[in-house]
């Protein structure tokens, strides 16, 4: 694998192969069909996709519930309420760690960056939280 610096501390490794590719963001590794440094991948890349989720599952960071299918973990679970404190959100803008809770009852933008994130993700929230 071959580095590449894209900018604000945030790396794209050059894969071997498509499954391979991981995006570093201040120190996450983010797994699956990244295609920029913010954490867009090819099933979701508006302006506003700029968020990455620790699956419950694996716990590896990934942008999108079709990036993780194609991870073949096999493993799916969803974050359970009890845990909502823990953080498992990542801000592809500025790299900012967000608790379940404070990304789910928050607005849809990055309390640190103030960098949008996409409204229309709470609509799959069932394949991420409980």
């Amino acid at each position: 694998m071959t580095e590449l610096i894209i900018y604000n501390e945030k790396t794209i490794s050059q894969p071997e192969s498509e499954e391979e590719l991981t995006i570093t963001i201040h120190g996450h590794e983010i797994y699956g069909a990244v295609i920029d440094g913010e954490t867009r991948c090819r099933h979701y890349h508006g302006e506003a996709d700029r968020i990455a989720i620790k699956f419950f599952c694996c716990g590896k960071w990934f942008p999108c519930h079709a990036c993780h299918a194609e991870s073949g973990c096999g493993r799916h679970a969803v974050w359970p309420a009890e845990r909502f404190s823990e953080k498992a959100v990542l801000c592809g803008a500025c790299g900012q760690e967000l608790a379940v809770s404070e990304y789910l009852d928050g607005a849809p933008a990055c309390p640190s960056c103030r960098a949008p994130f996409n409204p229309g993700c709470k609509v799959h929230r069932h394949l991420y939280f409980e």
